[in-house]
């Protein structure tokens, strides 16, 4: 069972509070399009790793989290200690997450296998201790109120300093080689990744233990219970299975482009400056947020969400057609669908914190943690999907690094990161349109939880 330290008072919570618990999302983004989207690119064209061996060992991390991130959840939710549940987990697990960034970053010269091995070592450090930060972090937000609007208006902050610590990322090697130009010389991408550890790893600790300390913990942990028995309570939650499943379609679509717009920009539009189009994408949507917080009060979260959908999957279809040349078609096409970003991002998370009261009413337990972790584990299974099966069946194409590709991987590029992308969109929409907590269901779990 959990205690209640105290009741909220209020729905509200306040800005520097919003603020501190917003900060660790920026330093966790920052190093987010780096591994994503630069990483594989920059092991298989500079360091010299194959393409499948790097697909294959992204899935197996992946896997790995499939583990740790439920793990961590349910620990975090069982921990006691002065500190808090969750505290202790994210300061240790932002020092490692640090280091394992600096030594994936910039890399030794080594062998083929010894490289393979180094890369795999440290590739799997970075995501135990990014769990390690990310659940119990990520968990500190539904306890933080339980009110229907106030949820979105704080993931939104949150997400908003998301979507900056992105485009500061996606904006990064454009600074690099702006500041190079100026010193009279050009940045190896090996000086780019160095330059890149040194300053995101630093921030990462700083921003999570402001985050830790000043943000209170409202609820104690003063029981016991079984981690396969409580994992099976989830299942008796029919809201959050419609809301995980319509989110894990969804993200397995969004996370092929950002594997692959490195290689779509260069091959199929022949163009340079990738960065320049993700800067669109994240500005867009960061612009847009706020009016995504309005329409979701005016129509409901679930609404809203889908409408964001429908506005991305309308513009990005347009993007399959492209060709040499369509560079300036391809920013407008960019910028329209960067208006549903942001809240692709918020809304999720807000209904997410609204189905985990309803697991109390189920329960009686707040088990932040336990929902975190298989949010996590449907977040990172997404991004695995869309890294490890995008970069096989690329490799499968033809794709040659550093050379003018065969039509096969020009298709293939084509296919995996627009076409699939709108499907997976269409497929989320059919399933999120069954999700039945509005704002007047909600009040009810609330008055249930009341009488708990």
């Amino acid at each position: 069972m959990i205690s209640r330290q105290r009741e909220i008072d209020t729905p509200h919570i306040s800005w520097p509070d919003k603020l501190a618990y917003s900060l660790p999302a920026l330093s966790l983004a920052i190093i987010g399009i780096p591994v994503y989207v630069f990483l594989p690119k920059f092991y298989t064209d500079t360091i010299g790793l194959s393409m499948s061996t790097i697909g294959i060992l992204l899935m197996a991390v992946r896997l790995f989290d499939a583990v740790t991130d439920p793990v961590i959840g349910y620990l975090s939710d069982r921990s006691t200690s002065r500190f808090g549940r969750r505290k202790p987990y994210i300061a240790s697990g932002s020092v490692g997450l640090a280091v394992s960034i600096i030594f994936l970053f910039k890399p030794p010269v080594l062998s083929g296998a010894m490289m393979n091995i180094y890369f795999g070592f440290w590739l799997f450090a970075l995501f135990f201790f990014w769990t390690l930060v990310a659940i119990p972090y990520e968990s500190l937000g539904p306890e933080m109120t339980r009110d229907y609007h106030e949820r979105t208006a704080l993931f939104s902050m949150r997400d908003g300093f998301l979507i900056i610590g992105t485009l500061l990322a996606a904006g990064f090697p454009m600074l690099i080689d702006g500041i190079m130009n100026i010193m009279g010389k050009a940045a190896t991408e090996r000086e780019r990744f160095s330059l890149m550890a040194f300053v995101f790893a630093p921030l990462i600790v700083i921003f999570s233990f402001y985050c830790i300390y000043r943000i209170k913990e409202k609820y104690q942990h003063t029981g016991s219970d079984d981690l396969l028995k409580g994992f099976s309570a989830v299942l008796k939650n029919r809201p959050f299975l419609i809301l995980i499943s319509g989110y894990t379609i969804s993200a397995v679509g969004s996370n092929l482009p950002a594997t692959l717009i490195l290689y779509y920009v260069e091959y199929v539009l022949k163009a340079q400056r990738a960065e320049g189009f993700l800067l669109i994408y994240f500005l867009t949507g960061i612009v847009f947020l706020p009016l995504w917080i309005v329409v979701s009060r005016k129509v409901g979260k679930k609404r809203a969400w889908i409408i964001s959908m429908l506005i991305n999957t309308g513009a990005f279809s347009g993007v399959f057609f492209l060709g040499p040349g369509d560079a300036v078609i391809y920013g407008v096409l960019v910028f329209f669908s960067g208006i549903g970003f942001g809240a692709g991002l918020a809304l999720p998370s807000s209904i997410q914190a609204d189905v985990i009261d309803y697991d109390q009413v189920l329960t009686g337990q707040r088990r932040e943690g336990r929902y975190i972790g298989l949010w996590s584990i449907s977040k990172k299974l997404s991004a695995a999907l869309g890294v490890g099966i995008g970069l096989v069946l690329l490799a499968k194409a033809g794709y040659q690094p550093n050379a003018e590709q065969p039509g096969s991987a020009v298709f293939m590029l084509r296919v995996l990161y627009a076409l699939v992308p709108c499907i997976c969109n269409i497929l989320s929409i059919v399933i999120i349109s069954f999700y039945p907590i509005s704002e007047q269901a909600h009040a009810q779990i609330q008055r249930e939880i009341g009488r708990l």
